[in-house]
């Protein structure tokens, strides 16, 4: 194994990658300006809700986010044409990392998932060919790779499908009951609700769902499934395109097909002169870089096994688990302050400062519920205490209680790798 990849081939795979890419990048972040979602998160809203711990991160919001996308949108042209691609690729990733930061309101697990991908494709030689770097400084110029360069992409996207069939592993994906509320809020067409309503095709759907994320990477990667593969990545990802809105991912997934080739068979792609550069590869950098990098992918996405409770119904250990459309939630809260002093108390007016999308968010998010308790209390002029009535309901379930209605919001801290005491506990059903 170690020296078939070791073994140099030819970079064709990698830097069509690149190409596609870029496209892509450039897509999200013209796409987000055209289409109004900068609009509606960071203009339209007063505040977002970061990351707990990066605050810092509010200086983006407002209309200079549209320049912040345009920019973004520039380095990925950029990567598309291989020019200055270190530096792109590397400006990208750090734009990207804070747009992802600042907001959980469009939590979407491709964002995650770009950032990781950005991450490696820093390190890796993708502009050695068809690349304007490559016309403009000889030393750039390349043809050949180790095979283990495109397979670090590769095993990051394993990783990815790996968790997501895990995640899958629960009742109410099992039994096709969420399969039947994800796929009715797709359509209204009553001959597609008809077929969509049948337990053969909710129990297909979902089995189908698992098996797909089990076995797609491997079965690209075996030459005697590999056609076959594509032919079900094809179909499974512009269904999912077509049907869920799930912005670039569905394409992005499908770019990584183009790795799995030693060889492209594209006139543009292939160089006349033939330049390997492998011995000029630190692998030492490499294996210090991205053994740590892998084992923290492997690992965090195991988190929520550790922490009490049920993470479908606490959310703790939900986020960068790559656990994707996996049920339906939805929360009613009301806001109680109390001022200290007087002991007369209110009920907050979120509705007054909020959007339509974080009011959804709040009410049945305990971080989102946790952080906005601490603005609340932080812009309060005198001293207060704050009780939350929040409860939630999980894939059309009775509704419970989420939150301690005893438990003094503004006094408590937030554990973000644990249990929070102040989440109640139950056992989804």
């Amino acid at each position: 194994m170690k020296k078939w990849l070791s073994e140099s081939i030819d970079n064709s795979g990698l830097v069509l990658f690149r190409v596609l890419l870029g496209v892509l990048i450039m897509a999200e972040s013209f796409g987000a300006i055209l289409l109004g979602w900068v609009e509606a998160v960071f203009v339209q809203s007063k505040f977002t809700f970061n990351f707990i711990g990066f605050d810092f991160l509010q200086v983006l919001h407002g209309e200079k986010m549209y320049l912040y996308f345009f920019v973004m949108g520039i380095f990925g042209l950029l990567i598309t044409l291989g020019l200055f691609y270190k530096f792109a690729m590397t400006a990208f990733t750090f734009l990207w990392s804070a747009v992802y930061l600042i907001q959980k309101e469009s939590y979407n697990n491709h964002y995650y998932f770009l950032i990781l991908i950005c991450v490696i494709m820093i390190f890796l030689p993708a502009n050695g060919k068809f690349s304007m770097d490559a016309k403009l400084f000889s030393k750039v110029k390349q043809t050949k790779i180790p095979r283990w360069m495109p397979y670090l992409l590769l095993f990051q996207v394993a990783i990815l499908y790996f968790y997501a069939a895990i995640a899958k592993l629960y009742p109410d994906w099992l039994d096709g009951t969420f399969s039947k509320i994800l796929l009715n809020g797709i359509t209204q067409r009553q001959f597609l609700l008809d077929i969509f309503n049948q337990k053969w095709f909710l129990l297909t759907y979902a089995y189908a769902g698992i098996l797909f994320d089990l076995l797609i990477v491997p079965a690209l990667i075996w030459k005697k499934t590999r056609k076959l593969a594509i032919i079900a990545s094809f179909g499974f990802h512009l269904f999912n395109a077509y049907s869920l809105k799930i912005g670039i991912f569905p394409f992005l997934a499908l770019s990584f097909i183009v790795l799995l080739y030693d060889t492209i068979p594209f006139k543009f792609l292939n160089s006349k002169e033939e330049i390997n550069a492998v011995t000029d590869i630190n692998t030492k950098f490499f294996t210090l870089f991205f053994v740590p990098f892998f084992i923290v992918q492997i690992v965090l996405p195991l988190r929520h096994h550790f922490i009490k409770g049920d993470v479908l119904f606490t959310e703790e250990g939900h986020r960068l688990a790559w656990r994707m459309m996996l049920r339906e939630r939805k929360g009613a809260i009301n806001i109680k302050i109390v001022d200290k002093k007087t002991g007369m108390f209110h009920y907050h007016n979120y509705a007054s400062e909020l959007t339509q999308k974080q009011i959804k968010l709040l009410s049945h998010s305990p971080d989102i519920i946790w952080q906005y308790c601490q603005r609340i209390k932080n812009e309060s002029k005198k001293p207060i205490s704050i009780f939350v009535e929040c409860s939630v309901s999980i894939n059309r379930r009775p509704y419970l209680k989420l939150i301690d209605e005893k438990v003094d919001m503004a006094a408590v801290d937030f554990d973000y790798f644990g249990h929070n005491d102040w989440v109640l506990l139950h056992d989804i059903k």
